[in-house]
């Protein structure tokens, strides 16, 4: 398929959102961490919250070269500041409730969807780095490498903690770390053969 020019207004409004997704992801990680039991995992935490806070950064540099107000507000963008402020909200309830495993099954699951709509951000970021032409090019292409991995680490590894700590309580057996973790998965069908091999890691 040939590649054609960028929608400007629709790639304004994907960098808008995928800039309030980290803004947000930042407090989304910080109410996490206070919700987190397993050693492992608040560390895992730590490490996502810190490359959260470089990915805002990057963002901020795409802004900067492309002439973009960081401080704009749109639509889009508002809804997806509703979204992580929601999150949030939802890990302070769990944490009130006393219920300190219940609140970190809650947490796990807050993130990974978090996590998805920032995977699906910089996928996109990405597609448009590949697939289009203009002068931004380069500058999504240098952005989504700066990120890529991080985020497929995000998503793919809480989704496998979250995973094995509700088989967990459910009484039944758990791979911690999950196998995500063990096998240090980066892609989706890691994520995949990590899972359908989790038998042989317990």
């Amino acid at each position: 398929m040939a590649s054609k020019g960028y929608d400007a207004k629709h790639l304004h409004e994907l960098l808008y959102q995928a800039l309030e997704t980290e803004l947000g992801g930042e407090k989304v990680y910080e109410a996490a961490l206070q919700c987190a039991v397993n050693d492992d995992l608040r560390k895992e935490w730590q490490e996502y919250l810190d490359e959260t806070r470089t990915h805002q950064q990057v963002l901020l540099n795409v802004f900067g070269e492309l002439g973009l107000d960081p401080d704009a507000q749109t639509p889009g963008r508002q809804v997806v500041a509703h979204i992580g402020q929601s999150l949030v909200k939802a890990m302070e309830m769990a944490r009130a409730s006393g219920d300190a495993g219940g609140a970190e099954l809650v947490a796990g699951e807050c993130v990974v969807l978090a996590e998805t709509k920032d995977h699906l951000n910089w996928q996109l970021i990405g597609l448009l780095a590949e697939k289009g032409r203009g002068p931004e090019t380069r500058v999504l292409k240098q952005a989504h490498e700066a990120v890529e991995k991080d985020e497929d680490h995000h998503l793919y590894h809480t989704t496998g903690w979250t995973r094995e700590l509700w088989l967990d309580a459910l009484g039944l057996p758990a791979v911690l770390p999950p196998p995500e973790e063990v096998k240090n998965v980066e892609t989706a069908i890691g994520a995949s053969r990590a899972e359908q091999a989790r038998d042989k890691l317990m």
